[in-house]
């Protein structure tokens, strides 16, 4: 098990929290809860050692597009692609951002 951190610029925090997902077999489970306001803080718990440069790239990539809301995000992961790791953490924030 390796744990990961990783920050990121952000604006104002979203309204509330979220769980998707779930621990298994290639999946993984976003919990997300309103952060600091400028600040997106990540935290990876990973099944699968050595991967650090493949969740930075995924997320430089994902948080460089817009600026996203202040969230502090914990990802378990259980050896999940990066298109899933996109999808559940899309879900994570429209679950938090709606009304």
């Amino acid at each position: 098990m390796e744990v990961l951190s990783f920050t990121f610029a952000a604006g104002k925090p979203c309204l509330h929290r979220a769980l998707v997902g779930c621990v298994g077999s290639g999946d993984l489970e976003v919990l997300l809860e309103p952060g600091r306001e400028g600040e997106l803080k990540i935290q990876v718990t990973t099944s699968v050692d050595g991967s650090g440069a493949r969740w930075q790239h995924l997320f430089d990539r994902m948080f460089s597009e817009q600026l996203m809301p202040a969230v502090s995000i914990e990802i378990n992961d259980f050896g999940a692609t990066p298109g899933v790791v996109r999808l559940r953490i899309e879900q994570a924030l429209e679950e938090a951002s709606d009304d």
